[in-house]
């Protein structure tokens, strides 16, 4: 099972890489001042390096939605993950990308049930509280900060504003859900805190994803829910990184996807709601809703079956 889950960790990092990076990247694509190659650095070295400072999220993965500690911790932490993602590849499939952070959640969940783990209805309803408001947070603050820039910033001096807010962004998902990956790890090989040779493991799967992922992930965030112009990119960067920062925190995992798409539309609301191309950001909101759920009972289902043939 050791053996099984690793080999499972590592084809979650990079799919992580494949959904969650070219995201990240996604949004500044239009701004030359962080080209793609020193954006994938700066994301794995983020990704390598915040975890040892902080990995409240990793445990709230690992020990409060429930205690994935043992062989039936790892039995249903695989089918926790392995539900995640037929539930997010379907839902892609379907043109509806999706969260692959909410997928975990509702794996977890579900598999600690099926299992007969003590899974923490309170820290479940917090973690989906949270969830729900980090795009709608994301989104307020984009519509501010895009007034902001409209006065501060100019040709010149976007650049220097997208170099930091990207840094932020970096920092968001490293302290956040890009803590999934390294809690899937803790579970496989059973240590506490962050190792920093498995932490570097992480960080080149997961640019090892990001580099496949990029043109796919890229274009459905910067041109499905809107026109994206460079201000727009921006102004979300800087708008979803703090938002998921503070749910970090809290040691609530929230995706940062979530947020950047929030911000998206923040910032195209605040020039004319127009701007927004509504029925595919229906669409995102809709897999973002089927994707907990789904996530959930297909991995109670999962662990249910698992659990009564090898019992």
């Amino acid at each position: 099972m050791t053996i099984a889950l690793v080999a499972l960790a590592c084809v979650f990092a990079v799919v992580s890489g494949i959904n969650d990076g070219g995201a990240l990247l996604g949004t500044g694509l239009k701004i030359p001042s962080v080209r793609p190659v020193v954006g994938i650095l700066m994301l794995m070295i983020a990704v390598a390096v915040v975890p040892l400072l902080t990995s409240q999220v990793a445990q709230t993965f690992t020990t409060r939605l429930a205690p994935m500690r043992g062989p039936g911790g790892q039995a249903a932490m695989a089918v926790a993950v392995l539900a995640s993602l037929i539930v997010v590849t379907v839902l892609s499939g379907r043109g509806m990308p999706t969260s692959l952070t909410l997928a975990v959640v509702g794996g977890v969940t579900g598999a600690g049930l099926g299992w007969g783990l003590p899974v923490a209805a309170g820290q479940v309803a917090f973690v989906l509280a949270v969830a729900l408001a980090a795009p709608f947070v994301g989104g307020l603050l984009a519509v501010l900060v895009s007034h902001l820039l409209v006065r501060l910033a100019d040709g010149a001096t976007l650049p220097r504003w997208h170099r930091a807010g990207f840094a932020v962004q970096c920092l968001a998902y490293a302290a956040n859900d890009g803590q999934k990956m390294l809690a899937v790890f803790i579970v496989a090989l059973g240590f506490a805190g962050a190792p920093v040779g498995v932490c570097a493991l992480i960080a080149v799967l997961f640019g090892l994803g990001t580099v496949y992922g990029l043109p796919r992930a890229g274009r459905t965030l910067s041109r499905e829910i809107l026109a994206s112009r460079p201000l727009h990119g921006v102004s979300a960067e800087l708008a979803s990184g703090p938002a998921v920062i503070g749910c970090a925190a809290a040691g609530a995992p929230v995706s940062m996807t979530q947020a950047i798409a929030g911000g998206l539309i923040g910032a195209g609301v605040a020039e004319s709601t127009h701007r927004v191309r509504w029925h595919p950001a229906t669409k995102i909101v809709m897999a973002w809703a089927l994707t907990l759920p789904a996530s959930a009972l297909l991995a109670a289902a999962s662990a249910l079956l698992v659990k009564g043939v090898i019992a």
